[in-house]
């Protein structure tokens, strides 16, 4: 898939961006911009031979809807606590016949389920404290998936970095394993 496959995504966005603010991406190319970023984690999802995905914070979609199109296989759990925000995660589920996209309107802490294969999450916690809180919910062996704009130097020497460009700045996916 490429950029052009996510249109639908866009427009809808756009259309409840205008009301309910959902991203401070106010054009389309600042909306697509965030959808390439988050095409970068489709490969690492694939490579966790993902079957279940939890996405914490999902605000306006970024990374769990463009993943869930890319990778119709795989199940995407989706917490956004914010009503208006998970109404919209919602409806992108329905309008764009994402089946693999379930949303709830709830908080990590109440969420109880720990056995997923990967956690992720993008710009919603500081990036430390997602690693952590990811580890609990993933199974032995699972990932947590963070998304780093800028180097950190305090995280976990056990952490992967797989760096790329976007808008000409230097970003990257931070992999952390949980022990077996």
């Amino acid at each position: 898939m490429n950029l052009h496959d996510y249109a639908k995504f866009i427009d809808l966005f756009e259309k409840w961006n205008r009301s309910i603010n959902l991203s401070a991406a106010s054009t389309r190319a600042d909306i697509s911009s965030h959808v390439e970023d988050s095409l970068h984690v489709v490969e690492h999802l694939v490579a966790a031979r993902s079957t279940a995905v939890l996405d914490v914070g999902s605000g306006g979609g970024f990374p769990v809807v463009i993943a869930a199109m890319a990778l119709p296989e795989v199940q995407f759990t989706s917490l956004e606590p914010v009503h208006k925000k998970h109404a919209f995660l919602r409806t992108a589920a329905r309008e764009l016949g994402l089946g693999n996209l379930e949303a709830y309107a709830v908080r990590i802490e109440d969420h109880v389920r720990a056995d997923y294969d990967v956690a992720m999450s993008r710009a919603t916690f500081d990036l430390k404290d997602w690693l952590a809180m990811g580890l609990e919910r993933v199974h032995p062996g699972g990932v947590v998936i963070g998304f780093e704009a800028v180097t950190r130097e305090d995280l976990d020497p056990s952490i992967v970095r797989h760096r790329y460009q976007l808008g000409g700045k230097d970003r990257a996916i931070v992999i952390q394993r949980r022990p077996g």
